[in-house]
């Protein structure tokens, strides 16, 4: 096995996971959450860095914490209500 070029994914390491192994699909979805996770907690952490003081980066946290607060009071309030 070669190394992978520039701007190449890397080859698989492990073979690829049958649909029915619900052990391999637990580990994809744990894998799954896990990128989502970090991918958005980099674009959160992307958009304080970008901010010109420290006043504007504690602003922008205060939004991100209200922003995620209410979507999680929205999701709440729908689970309620479907029962």
């Amino acid at each position: 096995m070669t190394a992978p070029g520039p701007g190449e994914w890397p080859a698989h390491t492990h073979p690829p996971v049958a649909e029915d192994d619900d052990q391999g699909a637990r580990h994809l979805a744990l894998v799954a959450e896990q990128a989502r996770f970090h991918v958005t907690l980099g674009a959160i952490r992307a958009d304080l860095e970008e901010q010109p003081s420290t006043h504007s980066i504690r602003a922008a946290v205060r939004r991100w914490h209200e922003a995620i607060t209410n979507v999680g009071e929205e999701l709440v309030a729908q689970r309620r209500c479907a029962g």
